[in-house]
């Protein structure tokens, strides 16, 4: 008996039935003619993915009690002109000027997320750009034919982006504080960015090894100023590339504002404070650094006793300095120097 693959039977328009070597034909041309939609949908999911795992893991410090006079503001205006133009901002200061709320407050206005690094001494490339963070390894043993087997080891090797490269590959703007605590050879990969717009890779494997600069990537730098302690050079073809800004401490009525907002003490007691920090500032060696936040935390220290007599505002003051003094020589001297005050 001869069997016919497929009916005879035919109607307008053609054969009713398919042979089943027509009917894989025929899914295997709407696969192939899907197979391209279907890849860039699942692309775009793990993109979306991944970008909501980093908007929420990716936290900066939240800002309190922002305030902003006329001082405050022109800085802060000249930052946001810059980065505008695309250009990266080194913002360049003393210790507690408020060189990092300022950066902050600046990306947060610009209006895109933003992701931040820390610099210090320990960082390097790897905690820029991100890493193989683990190694996956399966077997498969084939067991099709009786008595014969045949093994596969797959290794999977998974990437995971850090803070410079998530800005990079989102638009998103990069705030590197402490940036000159990192050494300059950790740095070297921010050459390719804002030369070349191209940030590379030098771990990653195949064609992922080279990231296109999105055109919303933006890049703010805090610092300060060259002679502290723990402060690295950085290399000249990088600062060449960036806009620096050099930022002093406030005057005292900034400063006074400041201090009442994070304090909760009233303006008047604030300026006083505020004229006594400053006051000491000026009396105090190259390299005693006293900003603002030592004003701030003296008053709220006065504000939980509620009490603002000479003895109390003496006491509070001296306990903010005394970590900052070099030995008990220099310390009973600053005494003498808030005695005067």
């Amino acid at each position: 008996m001869k069997y016919n693959a497929s009916h005879k039977r035919e109607a307008i328009g053609g054969q009713v039935h398919e042979t089943m070597a027509e009917k894989k034909k025929r899914k295997m041309e709407y696969m192939e003619e899907n197979l391209e939609q279907i890849d860039s949908s699942l692309s775009k999911m793990r993109k979306d993915l991944e970008r909501e795992n980093v908007e929420s893991e990716y936290l900066v410090p939240e800002i309190k009690n922002w305030i902003e006079t006329g001082s405050v503001k022109s800085v802060k205006e000249r930052v946001k002109s810059w980065i505008s133009l695309k250009y990266p901002v080194h913002i360049i200061g003393p210790t507690g000027c408020g060189k990092t709320i300022l950066a902050l407050q600046a990306a947060k206005e610009f209006g895109r997320p933003v992701v931040w690094i820390n610099g210090d001494e320990s960082v390097t490339t790897t905690d820029l750009i991100g890493g193989y963070s683990q190694v996956e390894t399966s077997t498969i043993r084939d067991k099709y034919i009786h008595n014969v087997f045949k093994d596969k080891d797959i290794m999977q090797a998974q990437w995971v982006d850090n803070p410079l490269t998530l800005a990079c590959k989102y638009g998103y703007t990069l705030i590197y504080n402490e940036f000159s605590r990192s050494r300059a050879v950790a740095n070297n990969v921010l050459l390719s960015i804002f030369s070349e717009g191209i940030l590379e890779l030098p771990t990653q494997f195949g064609e992922e090894r080279y990231v296109k600069v999105h055109p919303e990537f933006r890049a703010i730098f805090t610092s300060n100023s060259i002679e502290y302690a723990g402060v690295h050079n950085a290399q000249d073809a990088l600062l060449d590339r960036m806009v620096g800004i050099y930022m002093d401490y406030y005057d005292r009525e900034t400063e006074a504002k400041i201090i009442a907002a994070h304090s909760g003490i009233n303006e008047q007691n604030a300026l006083l404070i505020a004229e006594l920090v400053g006051a000491l500032r000026k009396k105090s060696p190259e390299g005693f650094c006293l900003g603002t936040r030592a004003g701030v935390m003296v008053a709220q220290a006065l504000a939980l006793k509620n009490n603002f007599d000479k003895p109390s505002i003496k006491q509070m003051l001296a306990d903010v300095i005394t970590s900052k003094t070099k030995n008990k020589a220099h310390y009973e001297k600053q005494m003498q120097s808030i005695e005067k005050l």
